[in-house]
């Protein structure tokens, strides 16, 4: 049996402005990432205790946050986009699921600004091997 192992980080809310809305179209409040992080086993089966031995997280997250919050983006697709090439820069991430999404997604009386509209984005190991390997990243 082999031995996977994730880092799970849900519900974050990113300060962003993605998307063009015309007059009467609801205008989402804000929008929410998943994200989860196939790491290497021994990054989180550990014979020891300490920082030093398990994947930090904290500086790629600060980055995702940074990358948000810079300039207007028409589509939820192209910062999901920006983030996989940002998780790509770290050799401890073996895959990479994003979900991005917006909330609300209906507005006015009847609704009362409800549902999220989302896009989901698998990146499995050999995929972000290939996209390490491009000059793009």
């Amino acid at each position: 049996m082999t031995m996977t192992s994730s880092i799970e980080l849900r519900d974050m809310i990113l300060a962003t402005d993605i998307g063009t809305y015309g007059p009467g179209d609801p205008v989402p409040d804000h929008h929410l990432l998943d994200l989860i992080l196939n790491i290497a086993a021994d990054r989180v089966m550990i014979s020891q205790d300490g920082m030093a031995h398990v994947f930090d997280y904290d500086p790629l997250i600060a980055q995702i946050k940074g990358l948000a919050a810079t300039g207007q983006r028409e589509t939820q697709e192209w910062l999901m986009t920006q983030i996989v090439h940002l998780c790509a820069q770290y050799p401890d991430i073996r895959g990479i699921e994003v979900y991005l999404r917006k909330f609300p997604v209906e507005a006015g009386a009847d609704h009362n600004g409800t549902g999220t509209l989302g896009v989901r984005l698998n990146v499995g190991h050999s995929d972000l091997t290939a996209l390490r390997m491009s000059p793009n990243v």
